[in-house]
């Protein structure tokens, strides 16, 4: 049944493994699925399932009720041979959404020429947020979207400490839209003398919301857009 919160991971490298991690850790029942027993090993109970086998195996895939999840991650690295077949052998199955792994603009482009339409480049995709991270530290992290429009979490600048959203306009000055405000909050000394603090959503913010000390910025817009709002003085 499609919809079920249900996921199959497979190829359990260091990427598929934190794909699997932070799936469960969200509340989603994960399967688990490597060649290699020491990667499920590692997985072993943190996870709802897992399992060893050849996922270039059709006949093993066909068996796993794969049908049934909301989606299939191929996220196999050093073998692009198997990852082509497993991922082959999925789209002959029916399933309806598959994501799959590509290293490098080569194996991108193969993959998109065979149809597949969800592919994740995670080294690129890195390498391209810790550049923007270099290069505009306000920035915390961004949700990539279609037609150069992303989703950022943006330390609020200094000239923003104080004002209002109504008086930054930022959706007439910039084209953005503030989809909340995470604010941050003290909540005492530890042990060690050091002051902690916890950050907690604010919700929809309001125009006479106002900025303060710490607090994120959850902005929506063009990736130009919000370039000229984080670099601008």
């Amino acid at each position: 049944m499609i919809g079920t919160n249900k996921y199959a991971v497979i190829g359990l490298g260091v990427f598929g493994s934190a794909i699997s991690r932070t799936l469960t850790e969200r509340g989603s029942e994960v399967l688990a699925i490597d060649n290699d027993p020491k990667k499920v090993e590692q997985l072993n109970g943190v996870v709802r399932h897992s399992l060893v086998m050849d996922s270039t195996n059709k006949r093993l895939l066909e068996a796993q009720n794969l049908g049934e999840l909301e989606a299939v991650l191929v996220a196999i690295g050093k073998n692009f041979e198997a990852l082509l077949l497993t991922a082959v052998h999925l789209k002959e199955m029916g399933i309806e959404r598959i994501i799959v792994r590509a290293n490098g603009t080569q194996q991108r482009t193969i993959l998109e020429q065979i149809g597949f339409k969800e592919i994740l480049s995670p080294e690129v995709e890195v390498g391209i947020a810790v550049a923007e991270r270099l290069l505009n530290p306000n920035l915390l992290s961004s949700l990539q979207l279609r037609d150069d429009y992303e989703i950022d979490e943006i330390k609020a600048p200094a000239r923003t400490l104080g004002r209002t959203l109504e008086e930054l306009a930022l959706r007439e000055r910039y084209k953005l839209t503030v989809i909340t405000i995470k604010r941050e909050y003290r909540l005492g000394e530890n042990d060690k003398g050091e002051t902690q603090y916890e950050k907690h959503v604010l919700g929809v913010p309001s125009p006479s919301t106002i900025i303060q000390h710490g607090d994120t910025l959850i902005v929506f817009g063009q990736t130009s857009d919000i370039e000229k709002f984080t670099l601008s003085s």
